[in-house]
């Protein structure tokens, strides 16, 4: 029976990560997976999704260039084209993540893999054994049960559509919703987004979703506080769709992207003392240690931040600890994120709102303006930038942004508030003129 130092089950950003640099501090080391080579974010997640996103945008790009002197044909767009440059993409990135692997000398397994106790591992059949293993099956998703159900897709589908939907409604009010709302409307679909609650982006900044779901509005119809009881499937696939409200309507596809659940189905976790939580994560301490001594667990299926960034860094820090007897905590403050939307959003700190639930006392300052490119290609289209100071200490406690390349202008400052930036610290920055970005910089009016 084989035997290894660390065996990791799941190959996806935080279990690839951790294989190659345990191998790199000596470790013998297995991987298996069962699907895909990069988890979701290589391949039904943040890589494709960005692609599809850059796509969308070349619609806008087309009719702002008009302000600017050029005359454009209608553009024609081809799904098929899209569709299939993207599996190439996507192909040469497995194999680079193989390569990867294999050079930093870790052995890649493919099948499904279970737990038979705490040190040993089953793959179809064979089994392994290792001191150490690693969970990091990440997540999946889901659609709700309920009549006609079958007949939605998910973000696992979407981007290898047959034939591009002439009308689409996306339901759900996360990240992956709003961005493929934006995708699919770019794109040139009718397109709808159905959310049960008041407001899109839960947990985000509450002046920022306002202010994006009005820039949403301007090319996608958002039904919010809305509830599908109902689909049914007509001649030629088309989609009926009944609203709690008693409405109908007609679309060609109908997207779920409501939410993501942990694949902890068929383990082996019974035959181990790995426990989970209420919502089915694994439960793990502070160095991502279960309840069973050798086996841990990292990514979307411990439910901390499903976020590719912090897998990674939740894997860097273990195989240190494990392997490199560099044991460090994990801190998960202050973690920046994007939401590839039209327009973007990005956000790092704390939103106005978790600040004033903390008894911190704050001053706000905040900036709406139309983009300068905008003035010439007639496009209505606002940024919205702002930021979050507690008083006493001057220390900038939160940044958010609505704007072209808010993710790429946020990334910046999240470094910089890792730092213990401060308001001052801002006023004194010279900025670079003329960007968006030196809004930051020049916010000097505190919001009354």
């Amino acid at each position: 029976m084989a035997k290894y130092d660390f065996f990791v089950i799941g190959a996806g950003s935080g279990g690839v990560r951790s294989a190659r640099m345990a191998a790199g501090f000596g470790a013998k080391v297995a991987i298996v997976e069962d699907h895909y080579l990069g988890g979701t974010c290589v391949n039904v997640g943040c890589v494709p999704k960005k692609l599809y996103t850059y796509a969308s945008h070349f619609r806008y790009d087309f009719e702002d260039s008009r302000g600017y002197g050029w005359s454009v044909q209608q553009p024609i767009f081809n799904w098929n084209t899209l569709r299939d440059n993207k599996k190439t993409e996507i192909s040469r990135l497995n194999t680079i993540y193989r390569s990867m692997l294999e050079n930093a000398g870790v052995e890649v397994l493919t099948g499904h893999a279970r737990l038979l106790d705490a040190n040993s591992v089953e793959i179809d059949g064979t089994a392994y054994q290792a001191d150490k293993i690693l969970l990091a099956t990440g997540g999946w998703p889901f659609v709700p049960d309920f009549p006609g159900s079958e007949y939605a897709i998910t973000s696992n589908e979407v981007f290898d559509l047959e034939s591009f939907p002439k009308s689409i409604l996306i339901v759900g009010g996360g990240y992956i919703a709003v961005e493929f709302a934006g995708v699919f409307a770019g794109l040139g679909a009718k397109t709808t987004l159905s959310y049960r609650r008041d407001l899109l982006l839960r947990h985000f900044d509450r002046d920022l979703r306002e202010k994006f779901t009005t820039e949403l509005e301007r090319h996608v119809e958002v039904r919010l506080g809305s509830e599908i009881v109902e689909i049914s499937e007509n001649e030629g696939g088309v989609r009926t769709v009944k609203y709690a409200d008693g409405t109908e309507d007609l679309y060609d596809c109908v997207l779920y992207a409501t939410g993501r659940k942990p694949r902890t189905g068929n383990l082996g976790l019974e035959n181990t003392q790995v426990a989970l939580d209420s919502g089915g994560f694994i439960q793990i301490n502070e160095d991502f240690q279960t309840a069973e001594a050798s086996i841990y667990a990292l990514g979307d299926v411990i439910g901390r931040v499903a976020l590719t960034p912090v897998a990674l860094a939740e894997g860097m820090n273990l195989a240190r600890t494990l392997f490199a007897n560099k044991p460090s905590t994990l801190d998960y403050s202050n973690i920046a994120t994007a939401v590839f939307s039209h327009p973007n959003l990005a956000t790092v700190g704390l939103t106005e709102e978790t600040a004033l639930s903390e008894g911190k006392q704050i001053e706000v300052y905040e900036s709406d303006f139309r983009h300068l490119k905008h003035t010439v290609s007639g496009r209505e289209e606002r940024t919205y930038m702002k930021v979050i100071v507690e008083q006493e200490s001057d220390q900038v406690l939160g940044m958010h942004m609505m704007g072209a390349d808010a993710g790429e202008i946020i990334q910046g400052f999240a470094a910089a508030m890792r730092c213990g930036l401060t308001k001052e610290q801002l006023d004194n920055t010279i900025g670079i003129h003329p960007t968006a970005a030196e809004e930051f910089v020049t916010l000097r009016t505190k919001r009354a």
